[in-house]
Formats: C-alpha cells, sequence, structure tokens
C-alpha cells in the first residue's frame, strides 16, 4: 500500500520526503509526480513503507503536521481510477448515441 502526501512544498525533494518517513521505519519507494508540461513538481507525492505498521505510525505522526512552511496532508492512498480512453471530452458521441454537427 502506499501513503499519499499532500500540500508538499515545491522544494522538497525525494531524498527530503524519505529521511521524514524513515523516522517510522523502512522507506521502499518515494514517487513526487511532475507537471508534465512545464516538469514543475505537482506539490504531493508518494511513499511506500515496508511494513503496515509503519505506514500507520508516519500517517498518525504526519498527518497536519507543518513541514517546510505547510501542513502537510497524509493518509492512505486511493487507488488510481481507470481513464476512458481519447481524454476528448466524448464529443463524437455522448450516452445517447447523438453526434454533435457543425
Amino acid at each position: 500500500m502506499s501513503i499519499y502526501v499532500g500540500n508538499l512544498s515545491f522544494q522538497v525533494t525525494q531524498e527530503d520526503l524519505s529521511s521524514v518517513f524513515a523516522e517510522y521505519g523502512t522507506v521502499k519507494r518515494v514517487q513526487l509526480p511532475t507537471d508534465r508540461e512545464t516538469g514543475r513538481p505537482r506539490g504531493f507525492g508518494f511513499v511506500e513503507m515496508e511494513t503496515e505498521a509503519a505506514e500507520t505510525a508516519a500517517i498518525e505522526a504526519l498527518d497536519g503536521a507543518e513541514w517546510m512552511g505547510r501542513a502537510l496532508k497524509v493518509n492512505k492512498a486511493k487507488p488510481r481510477e481507470e481513464r476512458r480512453p481519447g481524454g476528448g471530452g466524448n464529443w463524437g458521441n455522448n450516452e445517447r448515441g447523438y453526434s454533435r454537427r457543425y
């Protein structure tokens, strides 16, 4: 399972986040997603701990804690929802089967 960490400073590195969570157990992996277009951090990340007990301890200790001038939002990560292919807002056909004409 993975931990979601939100409201991160944009200066946070994977090493910074790993060292904070290492106080609660062994960190297996840290991910800091970046914006596709700008390459800038998106202000959130994911941390995988080795044990469930370490995850629980980290969540309880760090949720709401202030770090780097921000109040962290820390909880269990929810599974990623499947996205529909296309991403164009379904302009060609809507649920009723109508097509838009121009």
